[in-house]
């Protein structure tokens, strides 16, 4: 194989690279689930919605932590990580399920910063417990 693409500073960048464009890709679908949107509520100041946001940033940084670590192509690293994040997704859907007295996203929306907070810490934790398994 060519000495480039075995340079551990480019094998840094590609990974970078792919895990930006991929975070990227998966904010917009968080964005596209939730009924409030994410940037123009943080523009607003909503507590909340930046807690709830930030957990999922996190959350998703290192469920791919894991995936790098534990996987030795790009590839395999890339399909790891999608993977955690469909189960990140999945567990947000049972969160909001779990709660039939309230409806998280509108909580959230109304800058209810109990729930922003829990949020937060059910996509960190769901991310450590996801990451150690894949």
């Amino acid at each position: 194989m060519n000495p480039f693409w075995e340079n551990e500073l480019v094998q840094t960048a590609a990974y970078y690279s792919v895990v930006v464009l991929c975070m990227v890709v998966f904010m917009s679908i968080f964005e596209l689930v939730t009924k409030y949107k994410n940037w123009d509520e943080i523009q607003k100041g909503n507590l909340a919605v930046a807690m709830t946001t930030g957990g999922k940033i996190f959350g998703i940084a290192n469920i791919f932590r894991f995936s790098i670590e534990q996987h030795n192509s790009l590839f395999e690293m890339i399909g790891w990580g999608c993977y955690g994040f469909f189960l990140m997704l999945l567990g947000y859907f049972i969160y909001e399920f779990l709660t039939p007295k309230f409806r998280i996203d509108e909580e959230i929306e109304k800058d209810n910063r109990a729930v922003g907070f829990i949020s937060m810490v059910i996509s960190v934790g769901l991310s450590y417990v996801i990451g150690s398994n894949i």
